[in-house]
């Protein structure tokens, strides 16, 4: 048994594994409970374990669909092509929504930390018509970060900047020391202790520190500045919002919280936003998952179907 169905077992017992192909391609899908779907997206570098402490106690109302978003943990890792990036936002949300129809849900609600909050944004600016509610944890949109970041921010998250440089400077400057940079990140982001689950730990090591797992995130990042905040411009000259309710949290202890007008920005891209701040860092599923679980089920309780 892999390190990662170990950490299924422990962490998500009462969750099936699958993997569910998409042209040609296998992402994986933890999904239990039952009632309408719910699909909840992991940020960076971590995988679905993040959700460990939240999940379960989501069954009861829910039919919770954890992914590993393309790049990332189990689920396949496009390489590098010249002149094509197969991470951009809108793509994997594609990805996404083809993902929860093979699991038989054409509309569901929808969570996202991080990068796959990002993924989950996009999926709702492309397919309105699919999220009947959409939760947002600690991320600023490409554009917004991209237009507003100082050099404080650039300091604090500089693999923002890193990250994005061409194909494969970054790439095989991590892969020096690939543990030593993903732990920068997982404990990076935060003024108070990130303590992670040791088995969940060692999974999101081992899942982000291969060569290809790399270049995935180097991609993303890549897609993140030269593609995703083209696509942000679009609509926001466009004036194309997210209609759908919406909740947007954010760690009070974060690099997020501490640079940016949350709410300026969230009020800027949705019509019904609600707010609600952490007492944490960036890793938010983590960090505050009780004050996290209350939020969500106040904000979940009534799913428009």
């Amino acid at each position: 048994m892999s390190i990662f169905e170990r950490a299924d077992v422990k962490l998500l017992p009462d969750f099936k594994r699958r993997f569910v192909e998409i042209n040609g391609k296998h992402v994986l899908a933890l999904v239990g409970g039952k009632g309408p779907a719910l699909l909840m997206l992991h940020g960076d570098p971590q995988t679905h374990l993040c959700w460990h402490h939240i999940a379960p106690n989501l069954t009861d109302r829910f039919t919770v669909v954890l992914t590993d978003i393309r790049g990332r943990g189990e689920t396949h890792k496009p390489a590098y092509i010249e002149s094509q990036n197969a991470y951009t936002k809108r793509e994997m949300a594609v990805e996404q929504v083809a993902v929860m129809r093979a699991l038989g849900s054409e509309t569901f609600s929808l969570v996202g930390h991080d990068r796959g909050a990002r993924i989950a944004r996009r999926l709702v600016l492309d397919h309105p018509e699919v999220v009947t509610q959409l939760v947002i944890m600690d991320m600023i949109p490409a554009l917004d970060f991209y237009e507003n970041t100082n050099a404080q921010i650039a300091q604090e998250y500089f693999y923002f900047s890193f990250l994005t440089q061409d194909y494969p400077v970054p790439d095989k400057l991590i892969a020096g020391d690939p543990e030593t940079f993903i732990k920068l990140i997982l404990f990076g982001l935060s003024d108070q202790i990130v303590r992670y689950d040791k088995l969940a730990l060692e999974a999101y090591l081992i899942a982000s520190t291969t060569a290809d797992a790399i270049t995935a995130m180097c991609e993303c990042f890549r897609a993140g500045y030269h593609i995703d905040r083209l696509h942000d411009a679009v609509d926001r000259e466009a004036g194309n919002k997210i209609t759908c309710p919406t909740l947007v949290m954010w760690g009070e202890h974060g690099v997020v919280g501490k640079h940016f007008n949350v709410r300026c920005v969230w009020e800027g891209w949705c019509d019904q936003p609600e707010f609600a701040i952490m007492p944490s860092g960036h890793f938010i599923p983590e960090e505050a998952p009780d004050a996290a679980l209350a939020a969500l089920n106040g904000f979940l309780t009534h799913p428009k179907y």
